[in-house]
């Protein structure tokens, strides 16, 4: 792989700018704690490309599918309505040299949703 090629990810905090909103906003903070479990999925999916040091196109190359496919994959763990099945998910950890783990936690007595 050329070096200008490489994954090469912009710094973001976005924990960091969530908690910045919810400590203002609320209706924020009940909106975003909803959503626990699609930013647990998305930021495993892209912990794992980032660890194998891969790009949407190289992972979607292997999954067999396109690179705008892929995205739609990864944006849709926000949206609820499409989600992916777990096929695609084992496909996608395959892609990224991993396997796919499915646990369940006890729920955060803290969290908003609960709370």
């Amino acid at each position: 792989m050329k070096e200008e090629m490489k994954y090469n990810p912009v710094p973001f905090d976005p924990k960091a700018v969530a908690a910045v909103k919810c400590a203002a906003d609320p209706e924020f903070k009940v909106a975003y704690d909803a959503l626990e479990d699609e930013f647990a999925a998305l930021a495993a999916l892209l912990d794992a490309r980032a660890q194998a040091g891969l790009t949407q196109a190289e992972v979607a190359s292997r999954m067999g599918v396109s690179q705008p496919v892929l995205a739609r994959i990864e944006s849709s763990l926000g949206k609820k309505d499409h989600s992916p099945s777990l096929h695609t998910l084992r496909r996608y950890a395959q892609a990224c040299g991993m396997k796919l783990v499915i646990r369940m936690v006890e729920p955060n007595k803290n969290s908003a949703v609960n709370g």
